[in-house]
């Protein structure tokens, strides 16, 4: 049946189809965050800080092809809607493309080894935003019912997390035990893509498109002019630009994290189950929690959470693994319940966009926000990789210097809580509560009421 925000309410196969979406999307993204520095230092040869300007180039360029693939989906038209054909169809090449990054010939000299990186990974985010920018967009077609917005999400959360899971279960032991890494790492990029594709599919199939919206199309100046004055989306990004860049550079020293300060490289699995069960409780938790004190409150209180987290893992000595391995799944735990409502509330600005200038672009409005996040997560990857290099990390080395291990706990822990903490202080001014969210919705649907009597 339909709710009185407008959109088809939700059941179980909508929520667990979609959720599933970004499984697919994490067995890219994942794979490459946490583990494509270390593969280009430890397998392929390329320094550090070589990888860090390739990332910060490679990752701000795929914010820009965000930009063109939400303003091309927002202009798509076809029988199945305007986002979910990119599922379907933009999954393959993606998918292909993920085996490629992970497979720099060995005979190729050090200046080759960097063109394949380049153009690979160039490549690799250009179809990774065909395909994520109508995923994220979708959420906004799907329902304009706040519940339901918040159960996508956490659906979309913990289907992450078990991809994350999955990925570091099976690529830690590799870094170890595998005699050749190389092509250990190629067939299971290869298995990835396969079952990537197949969870495409189910996305495909089980969601569906049913909000409202004019048929009329809209001149670039005139969205631009709507993005400009959404002020929510405005701080939105401004905030996830600092949380990205902060959780990605986390993310990308992970494996570092384990194998050198805490001295086993399948620590990383034990971080990992802990980081992803902080998450699966975050996405428990934080729906009722958000219903209760609004989305705005809970990022703040798990921002705070996220900045403990982070001096946690700078701070923890080595010879207690534990605190490490804890600290990491207290960050689970915060950056999961920002994640959660995060989302939501990127729909939420698609909704204020049109009551505000009339005009609706779920695809443009999710790519404005994943272009501050790409940004964030190549200055957060370059960022990480630079300190590191600073702090003289030796990948030809089993033992690192005293230097090397504290710029990785920086890295790691130090600059994410400094970042994060920037990211919830942004967040006060954030002014779309869920009291001006409900009031919208119902201006939107008496001003639809009243252009469909004016058509008759």
């Amino acid at each position: 049946m339909t709710g009185s925000t407008g959109g088809w309410r939700l059941g179980f196969a909508q929520f667990a189809g979609y959720g599933a979406g970004d499984a697919g999307n994490n067995l890219t993204f994942s794979m490459a965050s946490a583990f494509l520095l270390i593969y280009y230092t430890n397998v392929a040869g390329i320094p550090a800080a070589e990888a860090g300007t390739l990332f910060l180039v490679v990752r701000v360029l795929g914010g820009v092809t965000d930009l063109a693939a939400g303003r091309i989906a927002d202009e798509t038209t076809t029988r199945w809607g305007k986002f979910r054909p990119y599922l379907l169809f933009g999954s393959v090449p993606l998918l292909a493309l993920l085996v490629a990054v992970f497979s720099i010939p060995h005979g190729l000299s050090p200046g080759w080894k960097l063109v394949w990186a380049y153009a690979s990974y160039a490549l690799f985010q250009a179809a990774y935003s065909t395909v994520n920018i109508p995923y994220g967009s979708l959420a906004a077609a799907m329902t304009q019912q706040p519940s339901d917005r918040a159960r996508l999400s956490t659906a979309r959360l913990i289907f992450t997390a078990a991809a994350i899971l999955v990925i570091a279960a099976v690529v830690s032991p590799e870094l170890s035990h595998a005699a050749n890494l190389q092509h250990s790492l190629t067939v299971t990029v290869a298995i990835f893509a396969v079952v990537g594709i197949a969870i495409y599919a189910w996305c495909f199939a089980t969601t569906r498109e049913t909000v409202q919206r004019d048929s009329e199309r809209f001149s670039i100046r005139a969205t631009l002019r709507m993005l400009r004055h959404n002020r929510p989306l405005v701080i939105l990004c401004a905030s996830s630009l600092a949380l990205y860049t902060g959780v990605f550079g986390a993310q990308t020293v992970g494996i570092y994290y384990a194998k050198d300060v805490l001295g086993d490289t399948n620590l990383f699995i034990a971080m990992t189950v802990a980081q992803t069960t902080g998450m699966i409780l975050a996405a428990l938790l934080v729906p009722k929690a958000a219903s209760l004190i609004g989305k705005k409150a809970v990022y703040l209180a798990a921002g705070s959470l996220c900045v403990a987290a982070g001096a946690g893992i700078a701070l923890s000595p080595a010879s207690l693994p534990a605190l490490g391995i804890a600290s990491f799944g207290v960050l689970g735990l915060g950056t999961g319940a920002i994640i959660v409502v995060l989302y939501a509330m990127v729909a939420d600005t698609v909704d204020y966009g049109e009551w505000n200038s009339g005009v609706r672009a779920e695809g443009l409005n999710y790519a404005i926000f994943s272009f501050t996040s790409k940004v964030g997560l190549g200055v957060g990857g370059a960022t990480a990789a630079y300190t590191i290099s600073i702090g003289g990390y030796m990948a030809s080395t089993t033992f690192q210097t005293h230097s090397a291990l504290q710029s990785i706990r920086i890295a790691a822990g130090g600059l994410p809580a400094a970042l994060i903490l920037i990211a919830t202080a942004t967040m006060v001014a954030y002014p779309l509560t869920e009291k001006a969210f409900r009031a919208l919705i119902a201006d939107i649907a008496q001003r639809r009421a009243a252009t469909m009597l004016d058509v008759k």
